[in-house]
């Protein structure tokens, strides 16, 4: 799914005024359709409805969705600015046939501090779109941190108001919090970064018919992962293979006192469908690995660290957790750098190694796929202000290094060398612990064996992960699932791709 920018979306909804054709009060009485039919699902009729509405298009949304539930006999009540009637003209429309209802209240925004909120009421939120393009401030800004405080079902139309839609926002923006945003037909890059993310709550994207030739021709450079770009990239397995058909993978990992690390690494290798698969690891770890990964071979780099690491170029490498960060075995990660030319995977522990001396960077091999989380890229590349600052930075250095970079966050980022940006909408905060980076990387180490090109392991690796991750969590619950019933969920995953 393509992530249009705000001024994109303003060209979408102009165009499909165009060639529909349709007028744009009709197109904006679609949208709030859409809203109403969501929210009468939602919304029991004993709750009250609390619409606050802007002098833009947002609020002429605002208008047409509190004259539509009203029809559907819901209590609504609109607050608007009183002192300043002047709105847009699709807004005025709609203002003017909701003031024919007698059956709707209509207040001034001073007037919310004289309402008695229910711990049940909804508070919907018009006030400004993805338009928006400066920071909110007087009236209206104190009117949002008043509804901040109450205690209510908040929900926002296109987008909470004080969030621009493209960019980052100042750390003291007046921001309206939501439970749950209603979109309308695109997610917007604000949506996606934990930054101004953190207001929207849960995303809901409703589909207003805008013109499918307008989304089909755009170009742009950032997209969401969804079905549709994995069933282009996912291949089924033929009936008549071998092991031989699925790559030989060798992960990398484990020291003294981090084999686990491996042994995550290693069996989700195995889970991902590697043909064959390799622990090459320390000795000390020799018993652990043999018992928890059956399926796997065990070859040793060291007695208790890593001392050399031997080329193999049949076989797609993966390095880095629990490597450890000794100087015996930095340089034997640099050594295999040198001599390495196919693409591989590289996380955790060889990525902090790297960050000791940047220029090691070079010795990354082209088109190799790199995971870092916000603390390892900022060591690798440099502190960054936000996360879209650090998207940007990665875009750079993808470029420059010709690497793929897979930013993990929750929703993570895969950087491609042209400069183009997936982001990843599955998973949940049940990956917030230590082992689930181990888990990706033995996923897109496997998928890259099977001879998944680099963006497409990535991508596809990524996706799998989170998947896994949803289906951990139903069964076991975000704060008890374990980096464990996410390898063993990738089952699920594959079923549900079949």
């Amino acid at each position: 799914m393509k992530i249009f920018t705000a001024s994109q979306i303003k060209a979408c909804d102009e165009f499909t005024i165009k060639n529909e054709p349709i007028s744009s009060v009709f197109l904006m009485e679609r949208a709030a359709e859409k809203c109403v039919d969501y929210l009468a699902k939602k919304i029991d009729y004993h709750q009250k409805i609390y619409l606050f509405c802007g002098n833009g298009n947002n609020g002429g949304d605002g208008f047409a969705i509190a004259r539509l539930l009203y029809y559907l006999c819901y209590d609504v009540t609109v607050f608007i600015d009183q002192s300043n009637q002047v709105f847009s003209n699709d807004a005025t429309e709609n203002f003017n046939r909701l003031k024919e209802i007698s059956g709707v209240l209509i207040k001034d925004f001073s007037e919310v501090s004289t309402v008695l909120f229910e711990p049940d009421s909804v508070i919907i939120d018009a006030l400004f779109g993805s338009g928006l393009n400066r920071n909110i401030e007087g009236k209206l800004a104190t009117l949002i941190h008043q509804l901040n405080q109450i205690e209510a079902c908040k929900i926002s139309i296109d987008i909470p108001s004080g969030i621009f839609a493209d960019k980052i926002i100042d750390k003291d923006s007046t921001v309206f919090k939501a439970k749950e945003t209603l979109s309308f037909q695109f997610y917007k890059k604000a949506f996606l970064h934990p930054e101004t993310g953190i207001f929207c709550g849960e995303i809901h994207l409703l589909d207003i018919g805008l013109h499918p030739d307008f989304t089909e021709s755009t170009l742009v450079k950032d997209f969401i992962i969804d079905e549709e770009i994995i069933k282009t990239i996912y291949r089924p397995r033929e009936e008549f293979s071998h092991k031989g058909n699925f790559g030989k993978s060798y992960i990398i990992a484990g020291s003294y006192g981090k084999i686990g690390a491996a042994v995550l690494a290693t069996k989700a290798a195995l889970k991902s469908g590697s043909g064959l698969t390799f622990c090459v690891s320390a000795d000390c770890g020799y018993s652990v690995l043999q018992t928890n990964c059956v399926e796997a071979m065990f070859m040793s780099f060291g007695n208790y660290f890593c001392e050399k690491i031997e080329i193999n170029d049949d076989a797609t490498f993966g390095i880095g957790p629990g490597f450890g960060t000794e100087e015996i075995s930095e340089k034997a990660l640099i050594n295999f750098l040198k001599s390495k030319k196919l693409p591989l995977v590289l996380d955790a522990d060889a990525l902090n190694l790297l960050s000791k001396n940047t220029e090691n960077l070079k010795f990354i091999p082209e088109n190799s796929i790199i995971t870092p989380h916000p603390k390892e890229f900022a060591r690798l590349f440099g502190v960054t202000s936000n996360s879209f600052e650090r998207l940007e930075l990665a875009k750079i250095k993808s470029k420059e290094l010709n690497i793929y970079i897979v930013l993990k966050d929750h929703h993570t980022q895969i950087v491609t060398p042209n400069g183009d940006v997936f982001y990843n909408i599955t998973g949940n905060s049940g990956l917030a612990k230590g082992g689930s980076g181990d888990v990706l990387l033995g996923i897109i180490t496997s998928l890259l064996a099977q001879n998944y090109t680099p963006k497409d392991a990535a991508i596809f690796g990524v996706w799998l992960h989170g998947c896994a991750a949803d289906f951990a969590a139903k069964k076991y619950s975000k704060e008890a699932m374990q980096p464990t019933d996410v390898i063993e969920s990738l089952s699920e995953v594959f079923k549900s791709l079949s």
